[in-house]
């Protein structure tokens, strides 16, 4: 890739490589009679934007799209033209990084513009050189390459969103009680699913919107691929849709988690009161200093009293014990 942002711009021609091209060769190789031309960009500069506006006379407000980043995945027909919008991830040292990549499909070019954390589309463009008896159904194919590309890379990031939610199952059964710091970890992971889901989910009705294309942009022999990719992404949404009722679900058995600690607590509380009220109640008596309390002469009664009260705290001590509240 040079300064300018430029990864690669190939004409092919019957499923096959042509050549090279630089950016003011892009016009006059469009007009070769069964050929196209495929142009790659990573966050270009304004100045080769518009060059590449002027050859392949792309929409104002695509352009502006394209440049400015920061969209929500959609298709839109410019014309006799597509611009899509892809929100790319990619899983790495524990964690989501996302970017764009914006499509301008023709029908005899193909554009594409990265934007933040994407991985080079190289691989996807050597699989399609190796099956020319599709690429040579033009653009249409290259295009569906990129989608499943973007969409093969969702795979690992929901594999890892799904692994750290048994981590967090594993560790909330096994602690056996609530913990605030596993609470604050589900949090983050519901919002981490939230912004994946925002990349994903959309994709659904591009997928759908691209079924309607007309033939010359998406030929009859491709469209199947592209229901292909329709399909994983399906599986990609409903993983989703899975981790985050299950998130759901774990939040709700953590608080219960917690509600059920609090009751033991307060169980506790509750019966060593019980215990502790039946000498405060005996004690409170000998204090109120009566004139006349016939069990003050008697020699045995201070040992008898307080064996009395002893036996009824052991007897209580005992059956809350046995009912599990202590």
């Amino acid at each position: 890739m040079d300064a300018t942002g430029i990864v690669m711009c190939a004409l092919y021609a019957h499923g096959r490589r042509v050549r090279e091209l630089a950016l003011d060769e892009i016009n006059d190789a469009l007009h070769e009679p069964g050929a196209f031309v495929w142009l790659g960009l990573y966050e270009p500069d304004e100045d080769v934007l518009k060059q590449v506006q002027a050859q392949f006379g792309l929409h104002d407000l695509a352009v502006e799209d394209a440049r400015n980043a920061h969209q929500r995945p959609k298709v839109e027909a410019y014309g006799e033209s597509l611009f899509l919008v892809l929100r790319t991830a990619r899983w790495e040292e524990g964690e989501t990084h996302y970017g764009e990549t914006h499509v301008f499909l023709g029908d005899n070019y193909l554009v594409s513009v990265r934007h933040g954390a994407s991985q080079t589309y190289r691989p996807a463009r050597e699989a399609c050189e190796k099956l020319p008896h599709l690429l040579r159904q033009g653009p249409g194919f290259a295009l569906y390459a990129l989608m499943d590309f973007v969409v093969d890379q969702y795979f690992p990031v929901i594999d890892a969103l799904e692994d750290k939610l048994d981590e967090l199952e594993t560790e909330m059964l096994e602690a056996g009680d609530a913990d605030l710091d596993v609470t604050g970890r589900i949090y983050a992971l519901k919002r981490e699913l939230m912004e994946f889901r925002r990349a994903t989910a959309p994709l659904v009705d591009v997928c759908k919107g691209l079924a309607g294309i007309r033939a010359g942009l998406v030929p009859e022999a491709v469209r199947p691929y592209f229901r292909d990719v329709y399909d994983h992404v399906l599986r990609i949404n409903d993983a989703v849709e899975g981790v985050r009722e299950m998130l759901s679900t774990a939040l709700l058995v953590n608080l219960a988690l917690a509600a059920s600690r609090q009751s033991d607590v307060t169980k506790k509380l509750a019966g060593w009161g019980a215990i502790l009220a039946v000498p405060t109640m005996a004690f409170s008596i000998y204090g109120m200093n009566f004139d006349f309390m016939p069990e003050l002469k008697l020699h045995w009664a201070y040992p008898t009293l307080m064996l009395a009260v002893g036996a009824i705290c052991v007897a209580l001590h005992s059956k809350l014990k046995r009912a599990g509240w202590l």
